[in-house]
């Protein structure tokens, strides 16, 4: 029984090793896949610039698309935005594709909550289009890395669950020769190499690459150059500039968070659950 007991940390010390080097190389393979260019991208020309919709997809993804074009309306007073999350038509004729895919979203009814806003225009065609023709220019990183590298994400994390579990199992059953404390060392470096992935990953991907490839990122870092809060501070009257494109562009870039009305961040903000009768 005691030789059984003294195999078992052993064991149990294996399995920890072997979740941790298979999901941190799963990650860094999902890196490296997410990190190339397309080779389409390498022969084709990309733009110099990125549109507002552009910049707000490789920030943010499709729904922050959706809030852009949501607050772009409501400033226009062609839509309203209330703070309980609900967004109305007043004008139901949009302005281009995405506008019209979100008037559609919406609904037949001219009123919908946001977040069934954001669900549904996140499957329309306009938005499609927009993240095609980004990852056809090597700026957006192609929908089946973006999955694989949030499945890594997702088995890392999984695999510091298991490895702090065969430890506690583990750790009881050190044989006095060996002693608890050197059982606990050993199983501390699986978790540190999870951990030290995770965090690198953190790093690394937020708050851009689940969306926007290296160069997407260089071109977002041009489009964002002059925001304020990012090395210089805003004259008094540009927040609120006669076309709200200050706060337009730090709503694509940095998202709600950005946003100084209260009303406006509490709209966007919504949850589906806030919905829920």
């Amino acid at each position: 029984m005691v030789e059984y007991t003294s195999c078992m940390w052993v064991i149990l010390l294996l399995v920890a090793w072997a979740s941790a080097f298979l999901t941190c190389g799963r990650l860094c393979l999902a890196a490296a896949a997410a990190g190339q260019t397309p080779e389409a991208a390498r022969s084709g020309s990309r733009p110099e610039t990125l549109t507002l919709y552009e910049a707000a997809f490789l920030a943010g993804g499709p729904h922050r698309v959706t809030d852009v074009a949501l607050v772009t309306m409501g400033r226009e007073h062609r839509l309203l935005l209330a703070h309980t999350g609900w967004a109305t038509v007043v004008d139901p004729v949009g302005r281009d594709e995405l506008e019209r895919s979100v008037i559609t979203a919406i609904g037949p009814g001219g009123q919908s909550p946001v977040p069934e806003v954001r669900a549904a225009h996140e499957a329309a065609d306009a938005v499609r289009t927009l993240d095609d023709r980004l990852t056809a220019a090597g700026l957006a990183v192609p929908a089946p890395a973006r999955t694989d590298m949030a499945t890594a994400i997702r088995l890392v994390r999984a695999a510091c669950g298991l490895i702090l579990a065969t430890a506690a199992a583990a750790v009881p059953m050190a044989p006095p020769d060996t002693g608890q404390g050197q059982v606990a060392a050993w199983f501390s470096l699986p978790l540190l190499l999870t951990s030290a992935c995770l965090a690198i990953a953190r790093i690394e991907i937020h708050p851009y690459t689940s969306w926007a490839s290296p160069a997407g990122q260089e071109l977002l870092g041009r489009f964002s150059t002059g925001l304020p809060g990012r090395g210089r501070r805003a004259a008094p009257d540009e927040a609120d500039d006669k076309d709200g494109k200050s706060m337009l562009t730090a709503l694509a870039i940095r998202g709600r968070k950005a946003l100084t009305d209260p009303e406006l961040r509490a709209a966007l903000a919504a949850t589906l659950r806030d919905h829920r009768y």
